[in-house]
């Protein structure tokens, strides 16, 4: 990045952890797309929202060359009004890192995403009451992710068996999975698909 990252904490007394978490973050959009110019981070605490659970919003702004500028804002909204600062960063950075991803694929002129980007995995566990579960990776792993990190607001859709399409990120308590996408639902009709070949939860009954 040719220009240090910018951050800001707006009604929020300043705190290290975050700003690591931040600039750890920005360190790895470094990895998806190299040269980018800039990056500022406003995080702010809404007023109307201090009462009420979660009144964090984030808001990024890149510059990515030749001249496009990038802006991701993190809004407190009735689904997440409990979720911590870290992951309103969190999903703020996802947001970006899809915008750059789609940045590269058009200046590459290839609107697909590389394999070795997306990868393929299936439900094994749900708290829909906690808004997260767990996705097993073709390699056997579980991964944590977020209801936040399900795309198009389908995390009600999951069930066990579901196939998807995630993104792999180190979050701050290991590995977990982002930017996913359903495949399939159930998961039977994903473990058909050519490029998946999953294997199902022994509980799962077609």
């Amino acid at each position: 990045m040719e220009v240090p990252p910018e951050i800001t904490f707006r009604g929020i007394e300043k705190n290290e952890a975050i700003e690591e978490l931040v600039l750890e973050k920005v360190a790895k959009l470094d990895e998806i797309y190299e040269g980018i110019v800039s990056c500022r981070i406003a995080l702010e605490k809404v007023q109307e929202f201090q009462r009420s659970g979660n009144p964090y919003r984030v808001r990024i702004v890149a510059r990515v060359p030749p001249g496009h500028e990038l802006v991701v804002r993190q809004e407190p909204g009735k689904s997440d009004m409990h979720d911590p600062l870290e992951i309103v960063v969190n999903e703020a950075f996802n947001a970006l890192r899809r915008q750059l991803i789609k940045v590269k694929e058009k200046q590459q002129g290839d609107v697909k995403v590389h394999p070795k980007q997306e990868l393929i995995g299936y439900v094994v566990r749900l708290f829909p009451e906690r808004g997260y579960g767990f996705i097993k990776t073709l390699e056997g792993r579980e991964l944590y992710f977020h209801r936040n990190s399900v795309l198009k607001d389908d995390f009600e859709r999951l069930e066990i068996g579901t196939g998807v399409r995630y993104f792999p990120e180190d979050g701050k308590e290991g590995p977990q999975a982002s930017t996913i996408q359903i495949v399939d639902k159930p998961g039977v009709q994903a473990a058909r698909t050519p490029d998946s070949n999953l294997e199902l939860p022994e509980d799962w009954k077609p």
